[in-house]
């Protein structure tokens, strides 16, 4: 018994006594830290293969070869680390300055567009006893290390840790507060910036065809099998487009958008994502957008079709106003005393040496515009001499509308188509063939399949000896030598004396040549698959324009040029040299009798094409509207009416009265 009491005691002591001894034996062994150098682990470089199955503490370990860096994570330890559970490649080593902090790793954040690094600092306590602390603090964030720190990097390449040296704060959250805040402010200044700078690059709307998007897929989703059988989504669907549609409306700019254009939006997103998900059969989708791409089209095609009509109808049309005014001054006219009805200086009328102009026309405020426009530009008005001709309709209109407006000292005749009695059927081809049961056929029963598809060439100017008198300006005007021909759709901006001082050559007719663009040429207007037309002329040559044009009616008479109208009118008889109209005529008419003017004598397109170059437009003598888009109609280009409008009294008492407004 008292040989188990001493073999008992004699363990206990063992106990007790071994870790005093064995403590004091590591006490003596180690090495406090002095005043100018302390014991400090740093950790250079380690390897290891994904078969080894020790880790890492403070990094989880890669299964590949390579050690990745850890992305915006802070690895803590809040236990004592034994110094054995490190692998053998970890390496020790002493700085040479004071360690309050450990940087652990850099990383760079793949979603930030600037190279921020995230460091992480391990603060190492040396603490007396049998163990030795180490902590990890997160760092500022803002990738500047702090001088004085060991930083460690890992490289790609040989999945090694590498020491660099930073600078070392006893504080860095304080520290670094004054730059984290500067940095912030300038990250966010930046995103403004950016973000003003979209708002401003954003179309107008951006919106809008964002909510028409949304319609055309919730229209195929709402075509499919998969939506369909899914009641509650069929319902939600269709709800969404009739909010949407509602949204819309006839919005054309997001500013045009109610309120809550956002929210709906929102929540058709949020229905097509359910769309989405319900439905996984693509062909189905693309079958179905093939189809509406195919009915868009069509709905295209008959939308350009109705436009055009439209379009043409309305340059047909006369409106309210215009129609208005002829009837009040023919009224007018009536009323007066046949002495008052007369024009002073008719004695100018055949003076040779003075400036002539043709202008043929049945609209009175048209021809107000270019007679006023081309007065007020004029050197001496007094030298300018205008011819008007115009229907029985229009012609007490025209004569008491001049009566009541004079345009300065120019002079001013007034004719009656109806009062040549030398132009007739048997004389002109062209009146023969407007009386012809044909003509009448294609112009007043288009629906018959003979007819032309094209409505340009129903236009009822067409059928008005007006738009044909420029191939007689010799008959109408017998005793003169130069005359300068104008339509009533053009605005005079400059003096055009200058034109009669123009040598052109040996040519009859002086014109601004059009052949800047392709479907200005010969072959534009007239067809070449028919032999005569192909064996005399060059579907290539170069178009010229009506609307300003100096005749020489001298060497008109000479070369029998009204003669030549009239045999080509003969053999167009069945409308298969060219279509109606007169430019087609006047090209083979005049082909090589054209002296080519200037540019800057006449700029065209202003009635059709919203392209016209503003400078062109301020250089030029004439600007003509040639096409549907009159200045007087409401269809007008509203950026070049201005031009025509500044020549138009709307004060005036008729036009008041007919209410004409700019």
């Amino acid at each position: 018994m008292v040989a188990v009491r001493n073999i008992v005691l004699l363990l206990l002591s063992i106990t007790v006594v071994a870790p005093i001894v064995l403590y004091t034996d590591r006490l003596g062994t180690f090495e406090p830290p002095s005043d100018k150098q302390e014991f400090v682990e740093d950790v250079t470089a380690f390897a290891f293969s994904a078969a080894d199955s020790r880790h890492l503490n403070l990094l989880p370990q890669e299964t590949s070869t390579t050690v990745k860096e850890p992305v915006r994570v802070v690895y803590t330890e809040e236990d004592s680390i034994n110094r054995r559970n490190f692998p053998r490649g970890l390496q020790l080593v002493k700085s040479r300055e004071h360690l309050s902090a450990r940087v652990l790793s850099t990383t760079t954040d793949e979603d930030q567009t600037k190279k921020e690094n995230s460091i992480k600092f391990v603060t190492d306590g040396i603490r007396q006893g049998n163990q030795v602390g180490r902590s990890l603090e997160k760092g500022d964030g803002t990738g500047e290390n702090v001088n004085g720190e060991v930083a460690i990097d890992v490289d790609n390449n040989d999945g090694k840790l590498t020491r660099s040296t930073s600078v070392s704060t006893q504080d860095p959250q304080i520290k670094e507060q004054p730059t984290e805040t500067s940095n912030k402010a300038k990250q966010k200044s930046s995103r403004l910036s950016e973000t003003n700078k979209q708002h401003d690059q954003t179309p107008s709307d951006y919106r809008v065809k964002q909510l028409k998007d949304q319609l055309i897929q919730a229209k195929v989703f709402l075509s499919l099998p998969a939506v369909k059988s899914n009641p509650h989504l069929t319902r939600e669907l269709r709800l969404r487009v009739k909010d949407v549609s509602r949204t819309l409306g006839d919005a054309s700019k997001d500013s045009e958008l109610p309120g809550n254009a956002n929210e709906r939006m929102k929540a058709m997103q949020q229905t097509l994502m359910k769309g989405k998900q319900a439905q996984d059969d693509c062909t189905a989708v693309v079958k179905k957008l093939r189809a509406m791409l195919h009915s868009t089209e069509e709905q295209l095609h008959v939308l350009k079709k109705q436009t055009l009509f439209l379009t043409q109808l309305t340059a047909k049309t006369l409106p309210k106003g215009l129609h208005c005014l002829p009837l009040r001054l023919t009224t007018e006219y009536h009323n007066m005393n046949s002495s008052e009805q007369q024009f002073p200086n008719q004695e100018n009328l055949e003076e040779p040496q003075l400036f002539h102009y043709a202008i043929f026309s049945d609209n009175i405020l048209a021809t107000a515009v270019v007679v006023n426009s081309t007065v007020s530009n004029a050197k001496d008005a007094s030298k300018h001499v205008f011819h008007i001709v115009t229907d029985r309709l229009n012609y007490a209109a025209m004569r008491m509308w001049f009566l009541v407006n004079p345009p300065g000292k120019a002079t001013i005749q007034v004719q009656n188509i109806e009062d040549f009695t030398w132009l007739n059927s048997s004389y002109s081809p062209v009146l023969k063939q407007l009386g012809s049961q044909s003509m009448i056929d294609y112009y007043f029963k288009a629906h018959r399949a003979t007819s032309d598809s094209n409505l340009k060439f129903r236009n009822p100017k067409y059928l008005s000896i007006l738009n044909h008198l420029r191939f007689y300006l010799p008959e109408i005007f017998p005793k003169l030598n130069k005359v300068l021909f104008l339509d009533d759709d053009i605005v005079v901006q400059k003096d055009l004396t200058d034109l009669w001082s123009i040598d052109l050559k040996g040519n009859v007719n002086g014109a601004v040549e059009t052949c800047g663009e392709s479907f200005h040429r010969f072959d534009r207007y007239l067809n070449f698959s028919h032999p005569l037309i192909a064996k005399n002329f060059d579907p290539h040559a170069c178009g010229w324009a009506y609307g300003m044009n100096i005749f020489d009616l001298v060497e008109w008479k000479r070369q029998n040029i009204t003669q030549v109208y009239h045999n080509w009118q003969n053999l167009n008889r069945d409308r298969q040299l060219w279509k109606l109209g007169t430019l087609p005529p006047g090209l083979i008419t005049f082909w090589k009798r054209t002296f080519p003017l200037n540019r800057s004598w006449h700029v065209l397109g202003l009635g059709y094409n919203p392209n016209v170059d503003h400078k062109d437009i301020e250089q030029s003598a004439v600007v003509h509207y040639n096409g549907n888009m009159k200045p007087w109609l409401e269809i007008s280009i509203p950026k070049f009416r201005s031009y025509w409008t500044k020549y138009v009294d709307y004060n005036h008492l008729y036009l008041r009265e007919c209410n004409i407004n700019p």
